[in-house]
């Protein structure tokens, strides 16, 4: 969707500003995303460039390239760590999961518990975590 298009889906009112409470809204509809209106009113104040307590056309783009901007850096991080746990480049297996939790200081775990770890977040059955199973099981 482009930020024009969202934008004027979270401007209920049509005038051509966006409320703290017309951002909880759209966020709840858009995302499934419940926000408390303190929070909206926090992350509103952060990019209202002008003070008037409301988001334009361009203060809400700017929210929108700093929500894009926190992903692709949760991503980053999120691969460092799989890449602390990973066999390989692709995938955390039994073992691999033991050995980094034993180098990170976590109480001896036996191939087995490792293996029923993986398995709750395992969504394509095949024993071993790939970077998007792993990004599940972070974000639970």
């Amino acid at each position: 969707m482009e930020a024009p298009t969202v934008f004027a889906a979270f401007d209920k009112d049509g005038d051509g500003k966006v409320s703290a409470s017309e951002l909880r809204c759209g966020l709840w509809s858009t995302l499934g995303e419940d926000m408390s209106e303190e929070d909206a009113a926090a992350i509103l104040a952060a990019v209202d460039a002008d003070g008037d307590g409301l988001l334009n056309q361009e203060e809400f783009s700017s929210l929108a390239a700093g929500a894009q901007e926190n992903d692709d850096v949760k991503r980053r991080c999120l691969m460092e760590a799989f890449g602390m746990y990973a066999s390989s480049s692709t995938m955390i297996t039994p073992a691999s999961l033991r050995r980094t939790l034993s180098r990170l200081g976590s109480h001896e775990l036996g191939v087995e518990e490792c293996r029923a770890m993986i398995c709750r977040f395992d969504l394509d059955g095949d024993g071993v975590l790939s970077f998007d199973e792993f990004r599940v099981m972070m974000m639970a």
